[in-house]
């Protein structure tokens, strides 16, 4: 609901109200009871933009653009060594499980 600026044109009274749109429009003034309200023209309600994109300003540097560029780089190769080092050179660590499986087998059955 908004907000109306009134000013009395008898005692120059000046007063906010907050009401509906539907509402009529005051006429008679709370302080001096003349009929000689009206209603003023405001500024009107601001506009809020949400989110990012609105503006120049929300945009990244360029500088740190490429720092982020960068660090994703160097921490996409660090997490690939570190997968590396996990199957300890063996490669594939569901094939060697198997050729395992087969070599107990076998050496059961001898």
């Amino acid at each position: 609901m908004p907000t109306y600026d009134y000013r009395c044109d008898a005692c120059g009274h000046e007063f906010e109200l907050f009401q509906s749109i539907k509402d009529d429009v005051k006429t008679k003034c709370p302080k001096c009871n003349k009929r000689k309200l009206r209603r003023l023209f405001g500024t009107g309600g601001a506009i809020v933009f949400k989110g990012s994109g609105f503006y120049q300003t929300d945009y990244r540097s360029e500088s740190y653009q490429k720092r982020a560029k960068e660090d994703k780089s160097s921490g996409e190769s660090s997490s690939k060594s570190s997968t590396e080092k996990s199957d300890g050179g063996k490669g594939n660590s569901a094939a060697s499980s198997d050729g395992q499986a087969a070599s107990r087998k076998k050496e059961a059955k001898d």
